[in-house]
């Protein structure tokens, strides 16, 4: 259609365009203010923000505090948990692996790892290496993610694998997006199988040391200095403070990977040179094949155009995909790659506009998305030509008001507790405690301690709390670490004597993390435990 258009007048609009995008692009000093409002708009102790154009870092600075403990400042060599950000490099991993000849895209997942194992057959049996990718398996979101979240501690790869097949579908196979997590777990064991070298090995020799990533590591306990490292932050009744940091290795493929602006620039840079490095692009780190792979569409998003939001709607927004560890979509007529990623008090954005040869980093140490979506959306408006979006005021307007409904249904909830506290329940705790099991969370144990219920899961014990009678055979349990904010209702079914035969359990809040997939548990009695434990 071009052909059609007289050469002077295109030339003319693309002029035209290219200054307009040009007199909005914020400078370092902007950028720095954009930053250090954003911080104190969201209560965000640091922040790292890096931009890339033509090639180029050519912004990128440290806002705020490491760590709210030390007060030590970011700077653009602090190292973050990157989270679901690692997905990508596991994609890229597995894209490698392609280009060697040792394996297919569409290779069946069993030809790797004989064991795997989904609930319907005819789905092991198709299952591929794609489809490890592609969030298209039928689970729900974020299925069976509590092995993992917020203490993974005692489960193994291994142990993810063999739980697979317990976790029921709620959708059909290959149809509707969920976002997954277990299955990018199961793909870093199938890059150990076929490389003979660990995820974590892969990752550090085969992409960061040609990358020169030199600062960065597959996971935080490989990190050869962590001495400019965050601290993971969130709010802990309403203020915020230093929480526990994960540690074990079992969710690296999906989220392990620690870096910072200056490695991160490198991978980026090469992304967007589809997959050349080197001073001259004369080095290949995966095929431009392999790269078009990660880059088109796998799975559709749903994006309906009658309930399209803000942020849709200013972008032009068309189509939302998912590839191969990437979101895909459109602005004003540009395609994005992008990828956010979450930790318990860190979270990440990374966006790539590859037309425009732009990327956005973003990296925080509270677990507040609407920061790094304020950074991001005001950045990127400038290279776009968009103006008159105050993103720090519409992301805060809209992350208070969703705050506000949820605290209004914790609050209804606790007026309903408290109403039950006086009344009591019409259960006793004799026909409650016991042990109860779940077939992939395993086992899970209420007791009676100073005339109060107590439940804790077995294999993920941070998972302890006080359990409070609610409405009729309904309780909810409030636990002990308030930095999770993931109270949960639980439901005993009884038999006709009333002693409780199992239990379902659901988030309370609409603002829980959906990782805490409480929802996915089907707990059936199976002991009793004494008294005064």
């Amino acid at each position: 259609m071009f052909s059609k258009i007289n050469k002077n007048i295109l030339i003319t609009l693309v002029l035209l365009c290219a200054m307009g995008a040009n007199a909005q692009v914020l400078t370092s000093a902007q950028i720095d203010q954009l930053a250090e409002r954003t911080l104190k708009a969201f209560d965000v102790p640091g922040m790292a923000v890096g931009v890339i154009k033509d090639g180029k870092l050519i912004h990128a600075k440290g806002y705020g505090v490491r760590s709210l403990n030390t007060m030590q400042k970011v700077d653009e060599n602090t190292l973050f948990g990157i989270a679901s950000n690692s997905k990508a490099f596991t994609a890229a991993a597995l894209g490698m692996l392609v280009d060697e000849g040792k394996l297919r895209w569409d290779d069946q997942v069993i030809d790797y790892i004989p064991e795997f194992r989904l609930y319907d057959p005819y789905v092991t049996n198709a299952f591929t290496i794609r489809d490890l990718l592609t969030h298209r398996s039928g689970l729900g979101l974020g299925a069976g993610d509590l092995m993992i979240f917020p203490d993974s501690s005692n489960f193994s790869v291994n142990d993810i694998i063999h739980n697979l097949r317990y976790l029921k579908p709620v959708s059909g196979f290959r149809t509707k997006f969920d976002y997954d997590n277990l299955l990018y777990i199961v793909a870093g064991e199938v890059v150990a199988r076929v490389s003979g070298m660990s995820w974590q090995q892969f990752i550090e020799t085969r992409i960061m040391a040609p990358l020169q990533m030199t600062q960065s590591a597959a996971t935080f306990l490989r990190l050869k200095d962590a001495t400019n490292v965050i601290d993971a932050h969130a709010p802990v009744n309403g203020k915020v403070q230093v929480i526990k940091r994960d540690f074990s290795t079992t969710a690296d493929a999906a989220g392990g990977i620690y870096s910072n602006l200056t490695d991160l620039s490198k991978w980026l840079i090469m992304q967007m040179n589809n997959g050349k490095y080197g001073d001259n692009l004369e080095k290949t780190l995966f095929s431009e094949s392999v790269h078009d792979q990660m880059w088109i569409p796998q799975t559709i998003i749903p994006l309906n155009e009658r309930l399209r939001g803000k942020t849709s709607l200013i972008y032009n927004t068309h189509f939302n995909a998912y590839g191969l560890g990437w979101f895909l979509s459109d602005v004003k007529g540009y395609k994005q790659v992008q990828h956010s990623g979450g930790l318990a008090g860190i979270v990440t954005l990374i966006t790539l506009i590859p037309e425009l040869k732009l990327g956005i980093i973003v990296l925080t140490n509270q677990q507040s998305g609407a920061a790094f979506n304020a950074v991001t959306n005001s950045i990127k408006d400038g290279y776009l030509g968009i103006k008159g979006n105050d993103w720090v005021k519409i992301q805060l307007d809209a992350s208070q008001q969703a705050q506000k409904e949820a605290e209004q249904i914790k609050g209804e909830v606790d007026k309903l507790v408290a109403s039950g506290q006086k009344t009591g329940s019409p259960l006793i705790p004799a026909q409650i405690m016991g042990t109860y099991t779940d077939k992939w969370f395993g086992d899970v144990v209420i007791w009676e301690k100073d005339s109060k219920l107590w439940l804790m899961s077995v294999r993920s014990p941070r998972l302890k709390g006080e359990l409070l009678a609610y409405k009729g055979s309904s309780f909810i349990v409030k636990w002990n670490d308030r930095s999770f904010d993931a109270d949960a209702f639980v439901c005993f079914a009884t038999d006709t004597y009333g002693n409780a035969t199992g239990m379902k359990m659901e988030a309370i809040s609409p603002l829980t993390d959906f990782s805490y997939d409480f929802q996915d548990l089907d707990f059936t009695r199976k002991a009793e435990v004494k008294t005064g434990k």
